[in-house]
């Protein structure tokens, strides 16, 4: 594989070229699904689910593909969240057949190279498992591979670190889901300003919060 960066991700000053590249990007939304969620102790399920439905609209926003897949929705592991599919219509989702590593699905990996995209941002309800497995074949097949560890999830905090550790070892980036925000968007000199502010609030509640309380505060009698 090779590692383009167009010239749409550069700004003028020359800054933006070891980030990534939105026209090169593609999106894998790994196993969100219901029964797996309640396996998840390392972030509430709350703000997993926010921060997914959050790259969701970015996804939409930008025009960015995404890919989803589900291992057994039909069973314990329950139906992928279905925000995902409403916040981002063009999301393309491929059933896997038993295969818990979803690289081992050969339909999964040509839907990804279809796409001609080389730099994977990856997420899934369990980051040991859903997202390591295949963010490390991808990695070793050549991709450029991001995982973004808040929407994601693992079982315990000593799951959570050994995640972490293993993704930095097999070369895969560790994110989150506000800095790959950031880092997609690049600059607020762009039509999409406004909705990429609402984003922003979504993903940081609290900091919405605080310009809540500055705006009234502006509006007040003095």
């Amino acid at each position: 594989m090779y590692n383009s960066k167009s010239k749409s991700s550069v700004l003028p000053s020359g800054g933006g070229v070891t980030l990534i590249d939105p026209t090169d990007a593609l999106i894998l939304l790994l196993d969100h699904q219901s029964g797996l969620f309640q396996t998840v102790k390392d972030i509430s399920v709350s703000d997993l689910r926010r921060n997914v439905e959050t790259i969701a609209r970015l996804a939409t926003l930008l025009n960015i593909p995404v890919v989803t897949t589900a291992l057994g929705p039909a069973g314990t592991n329950g139906p992928l969240m279905p925000e995902i599919h409403e916040l981002a219509p063009h999301a393309v989702y491929v059933p896997r057949k038993g295969e818990v590593n979803a690289w081992d699905n050969d339909n999964f990996v040509a839907q990804v190279r279809s796409t001609g995209r080389n730099t994977l941002i990856m997420a899934g309800a369990c980051n040991s498992v859903c997202v390591m497995f295949p963010a490390l074949d991808a990695r070793a097949a050549g991709y450029d591979v991001y995982a973004v560890l808040d929407a994601s999830g693992d079982p315990s905090e000593m799951a959570s670190r050994i995640s972490l550790a293993r993704f930095v070892q097999g070369g895969v980036k560790p994110t989150l889901t506000k800095a790959l925000l950031s880092e997609l968007h690049r600059t607020w000199a762009r039509p999409e300003a406004a909705e990429l502010g609402e984003l922003y609030r979504l993903v940081e509640p609290n900091d919405m919060a605080v310009a809540e309380s500055c705006a009234q505060a502006q509006q007040a009698p003095r």
